[in-house]
């Protein structure tokens, strides 16, 4: 462990006035992450969880947990009132964060887990995360009007890498050819375009935690099915419409299951384990079709946001490299490839026209 992270983790705990001794610190970073993660382990036992992180904006990171922790106290009087992991907060309610330099420190509660999904979902296991994301995203749209907006956008973010990618310094930086930088642009361009056309600005945006990795959270398991129990890990977290979350879902319940060498491809939106999810999701809480749609500009913001312009804060230099050689060589061409109406009349009741990705 850096001796140095350490360090800034034990002084964030000193800032917090707790007067406890810790007793044990324990890394728990994921191993794709830049993050640095740690359990506190306190001379009475408790334990304490440590985020630090050195990278994108202090503001959005402060934002994000702020957002966050009024999520957390507006959801108390619903059945998810103990699903997310509390954020400690200062003696005026206010999210706690130790800031030194470039470096910030958020601590969590230790929340207890109960089952874990296997690597590969049975098809209750598929039906039950449809049912129980849906349940979660109406209990976090009927509070989602007490919450600010954030300044972080899908929109803005778009238009951020558009710029980027017009300068030489950062194409050069990249390692990013006149004619590949002209690739991601156009790509840039057709997301914005695409998204207002589909009515992006007239979804409603309700907080959504995107990465729905499955060791991210635990499940109360119930004979074929399962409810969601606790719920940790917001690095992704977003106001924006509700299908963000559903490409992380389309990679937990796909055929091949969890793997630990791993590509962002598009193909798991259009398996018929994701149509299932989709149809569960749907009967619990109705989507419209333009929202089903809208999922293919959901995969190129993925792409375009999460493995190219953050890439190398979200993933560790070998990951980044390859992802980022993936989405420039195979996922972003794809998409030339793809119409979403597969998806659309699975949902509202007609059979698949095709299985697997249908050329445009």
């Amino acid at each position: 462990m850096d001796v140095s992270i350490l360090e800034l983790v034990k002084r964030a705990h000193e800032a917090t006035g707790d007067s406890r001794r810790i007793a044990a610190i324990e890394e728990m970073s994921a191993m794709v992450s830049t993050n640095s993660v740690f359990r506190l382990t306190f001379e009475d036992g408790k334990e304490r969880i440590a985020k630090v992180s050195s990278y994108g904006s202090f503001v959005h990171f402060k934002q994000d947990h702020e957002r966050i922790a009024t999520l957390i106290a507006l959801l108390k009087p619903t059945r998810f009132a103990n699903f997310l992991a509390p954020i400690l907060l200062r003696d005026d309610g206010k999210v706690f964060l130790h800031r030194e330099d470039r470096a910030w420190v958020v601590f969590y509660e230790k929340v207890p887990f109960y089952d874990f999904l296997p690597p590969r979902l049975e098809p209750g296991h598929i039906d039950s995360l449809g049912r129980e994301l849906a349940e979660f995203h109406v209990a976090c749209a009927r509070v989602s009007d007490r919450l600010g907006p954030t300044w972080k956008t899908l929109g803005s973010d778009v238009a951020r890498l558009f710029d980027k990618l017009g300068h030489e310094s950062y194409r050069a930086h990249r390692g990013l050819s006149i004619d590949k930088a002209e690739l991601v642009r156009r790509h840039c361009e057709t997301f914005l375009e695409n998204a207002e056309a589909l009515g992006y600005h007239e979804f409603q945006k309700i907080p959504v935690l995107v990465d729905w990795n499955i060791g991210n959270f635990s499940v109360g398991m119930d004979n074929e099915g399962f409810k969601f129990f606790s719920r940790w890990d917001y690095d992704w977290f977003r106001i924006e419409p509700r299908t963000l979350d559903f490409y992380f879902c389309s990679r937990v319940v796909r055929d091949e299951g969890d793997q630990s060498t791993f590509s962002y491809l598009i193909d798991t939106f259009f398996e018929p384990r994701f149509v299932r999810f989709l149809r569960a999701y749907h009967q619990t809480s109705p989507l419209s079709p333009n929202e089903v749609r809208f999922l293919v500009e959901i995969y190129r913001f993925f792409v375009l946001n999460y493995v190219i312009l953050e890439g190398h804060h979200f993933f560790r230099p070998s990951h980044c490299r390859r992802l980022q050689q993936e989405a420039i060589d195979v996922y972003l061409p794809s998409l030339d490839r793809v119409s979403a109406e597969p998806l659309v009349d699975a949902v509202f009741g007609e059979e698949p026209r095709a299985q697997g990705i249908e050329r445009a």
